[in-house]
């Protein structure tokens, strides 16, 4: 490949997606679209990274970067919102795209999407995502038998990482409080590392699975969300005993939060999305089947080891 195109490149996952493509394909050319040059420090400094000053969401200025490119990444997603919101990110997004795709002549699409989405789930979120997925397939279906398009879907489990928002909120409110009341205690997770999920991308084009191929990516833990925050309190050498919330309260804390300026720690759609285990299905390829043996949560360790100054 001489030429992907990455949106959503300069965020977590994305900074992850472009370090594992610039080591794996030296000769190929990254392209990340971004509002705010400022966001892409980070990958700009790689060497075969091109930041690009774009809109994702103008289509025209999308078709114009997608030209003669051999694929597209597509990492664009947000946790907070209203169904307004939650629409545009992950459904009218991908349908503009998918529109710039087909007038740029792109057909190789890898779309990371998320564990648990259903057109029937309880929160907007896992519904937008459920459809976004659907623009994508429809899109790329076949014609007259003939695929339109390749393209492979990623479902993650919630995703973690040295630099995450999910194990560092934790770590600071365990440090904080002495005990930590949480929201959906018993939730399930197979928290997969960010590293690995970057390396699913790369070797999703690499190999290229086939057409309409979803994979589940997974660590190797099924976990409740009160075991992870059990354990990242651990690593941070402050574990604090957890008081488990009725869901109904947490909808109430979770409503509060919301009116409060700035990004929820939890919202109201959040609790909600809780109530679907996000965990692999087994019925569908998985990190494995790329080749990836998946690392578990103790990875970072070393990151929240209380002599280091991050976690303090």
């Amino acid at each position: 490949m001489q030429k992907i195109v990455i949106t959503g490149g300069t965020g977590f996952v994305g900074r992850s997606v472009c370090e594992r493509l610039a080591e794996h394909s030296s000769g190929c050319r990254l392209v990340v679209p971004t509002r705010r040059m400022a966001n892409g420090r980070q990958v700009q400094m790689l060497p075969t990274v091109d930041l690009v000053q774009a809109d994702v969401h103008d289509a025209q200025a999308m078709a114009a970067l997608l030209q003669g490119a051999d694929a597209l990444v597509h990492l664009v997603a947000i946790l907070h919102g209203n169904g307004a919101a939650f629409d545009r990110a992950h459904v009218q997004l991908p349908r503009s795209l998918a529109a710039a795709c087909a007038q740029a002549g792109v057909r190789r699409v890898v779309h990371v999407s998320a564990l648990g989405v259903g057109l029937q789930a309880p929160s907007a979120y896992l519904r937008s995502k459920a459809a976004g997925e659907a623009v994508w397939q429809q899109a790329l279906a076949a014609v007259d038998g003939q695929p339109a398009g390749d393209l492979t879907i990623l479902r993650p489990s919630v995703i973690f990482g040295a630099d995450d928002r999910f194990t560092n909120l934790f770590a600071k409110l365990s440090r904080l409080l002495p005990v930590l009341p949480l929201a959906g205690a018993t939730a399930r997770f197979q928290p997969v590392w960010v590293g690995d999920v970057a390396q699913a991308v790369v070797n999703s084009l690499v190999q290229r699975p086939g057409p309409g191929t979803i994979i589940e990516c997974a660590g190797p833990q099924v976990m409740t969300l009160q075991e992870i925050v059990q354990q990242v309190g651990a690593m941070a050498g402050c574990r604090r005993p957890v008081l488990p919330l009725p869901e109904s309260v947490a909808l109430l804390q979770a409503g509060a939060m919301g009116l409060l300026p700035g990004e929820p720690m939890m919202s109201r759609d959040n609790v909600l999305s809780m109530r679907v285990p996000n965990v692999a299905s087994g019925r569908l390829p998985g990190l494995r089947d790329l080749g990836i043996t998946p690392q578990g949560l103790a990875l970072l360790a070393p990151h929240f080891h209380p002599s280091d100054p991050r976690a303090r």
